[in-house]
């Protein structure tokens, strides 16, 4: 009779006991209830503040505190913003959330103004308006740092545009192509996409300060004073749209994160595959490659494959908000809490992904022998039927002549690289990559942006008494 073999003890996690004494149960539910918000909250503390500046302005125009009041409570609150440059204002263990840290933080300091503030403001329409804050701050630096991808892109067109290589569809050589206009349509596809954020834009630029927790108040706001203080273009007009509203802007700001990481990772699975041995058109340099712990002889594009694994993170940072917000009925609910978490990371995430990828395209090397002796007899076919249709050939006589031919071994004289791109005149072709037009189309996505940003940096400077840039 043979002796089982003796498991090893696996130690146990500790577990935490439910006990009946209300005030430990208190605890627990406090703490499972705000979890790790406060992680996220912190990175809202100096819109937290800003935004308290733009409501005690509010305020005071409707007569709910006295000029000395209004003096009193925004000189605390500009201390505040010193605060948290100075790392002396956080959000600590006994706060529920942001906006609990800097009212203790101001009533501690000014006393009953402090108490104040809140007068005819919700947590809800406050967080509300502190992740449009955000959102605008963190939209237009994504705009930048796109812009930076896109003129990468470009740059490397024009070095490369008679670089000549194979064009693809489903991964067999078609027609002759380049890396100059393979760079252009990337760069033409960032811009599509940065081209729709003035849409975005116009709904996360509307102040939802004044809808209190969906509802309004029993108090003569002046809600259009606030949103001009705070730079806001208007108002969420209808108190209840704040609340019905929220995961909405979330969601369209990681939608619009998505559609940039599809183009980061098709432009990321393009380089790893025309870098690979077997096709050899893009080397990557050592600051590009990483090496393999074995094989001496391996230089591999983690880089450019952790890119395209992390759009999928993306995509379910995307997939969390939809989730959150798509099961509620209308008015607040605390689910809405969790919201703040996959927006942040996929906004983290996507400027990681284009800062990274924009110090790409510069260092990339094209192999333009290796990519032109790609061009074989195949990948020409359809030069040979537009040839014979220039001569006067019907077309689907040429197509049919020509697949005879190739099927009969025959082959075809391969046309020189300038004959190549000369007859390709065509608006956004070979012979015209339509460069100029989208140099053009950067400044205009530029002077959109700069403006954009100067009007909402102007807003939070004069807010926070800081000198007008």
């Amino acid at each position: 009779m043979t002796r089982r073999s003796r498991r090893p003890k696996v130690p146990r996690p500790p577990q935490t006991l439910w006990v009946s004494n209300p005030a430990s149960l208190d605890r627990q539910m406090l703490e499972y209830t705000v979890g790790d918000d406060r992680i996220w909250d912190s990175r809202l503390l100096t819109w937290d503040v800003l935004g308290s500046l733009g409501h005690v302005e509010g305020l005071k125009a409707a007569g709910l505190i006295r000029v000395k009041e209004h003096a009193r409570m925004r000189a605390g609150l500009r201390a505040a913003l010193e605060a948290i440059d100075r790392g002396t204002l956080q959000i600590g263990l006994e706060h529920e959330d942001v906006h609990s840290a800097v009212e203790d933080w101001l009533t501690d300091r000014i006393g009953d103004d402090g108490a104040r503030l809140h007068t005819g403001r919700s947590r809800n329409d406050q967080v509300a308006c502190d992740i449009r804050l955000y959102l605008k701050h963190a939209l237009l630096n994504l705009h930048a740092e796109g812009l930076a991808f896109a003129q990468a892109l470009s740059r490397f067109a024009a070095r490369h545009k008679t670089a000549l290589w194979p064009g693809y569809t489903h991964l067999r050589r078609a027609m002759p192509s380049s890396a100059g206009l393979w760079a252009g349509a990337f760069a033409e596809g960032v811009m599509d996409v940065l081209d729709t954020l003035p849409a975005l834009w116009n709904r996360v630029d509307r102040s939802p300060l004044g809808s209190a927790a969906g509802y309004g108040v029993p108090l003569p706001l002046k809600r259009e004073v606030v949103a001009r203080a705070l730079g806001f273009a208007g108002l969420d007009r209808n108190v209840a749209t704040v609340q019905n509203g929220r995961g909405k802007l979330e969601a369209a700001a990681l939608f619009w994160c998505v559609d940039i990481g599809h183009e980061l990772s098709r432009y990321a699975t393009d380089i790893i595959l025309f870098s690979s041995d077997e096709f050899g058109f893009l080397s990557l340099p050592p600051e590009l490659a990483t090496g393999s712990s074995i094989m001496p002889h391996k230089r591999n594009p983690d880089l450019f494959e952790l890119t395209r694994g992390r759009v999928g993170a993306l995509e379910g940072d995307l997939v969390t908000i939809l989730q959150l917000k798509g099961k509620l009925t209308s008015g607040y609910h605390r689910d809405m809490q969790l919201l703040k978490e996959p927006l942040m990371r996929g906004l983290d995430r996507t400027s990681e992904m284009l800062v990274m990828m924009a110090a790409t395209p510069e260092r990339l090397i094209v192999d333009r022998a290796r990519a032109r002796a790609a061009l074989d007899q195949g990948a020409m076919a359809t030069d040979e039927v537009m040839r014979r249709v220039e001569s006067g050939v019907p077309f689907r006589h040429a197509y049919r002549d020509v697949a005879k031919a190739i099927q009969d071994g025959e082959s075809f004289p391969l046309p020189s690289q300038s004959d190549l791109v000369v007859r390709r005149p065509a608006t956004g072709g070979l012979g015209d990559l339509g460069l100029p037009v989208l140099r053009e189309r950067m400044m205009a996505a530029r002077r959109w942006s700069g403006r954009e940003r100067r009007r909402f940096e102007r807003s939070m400077d004069r807010l926070a008494g800081r000198s007008l840039r």
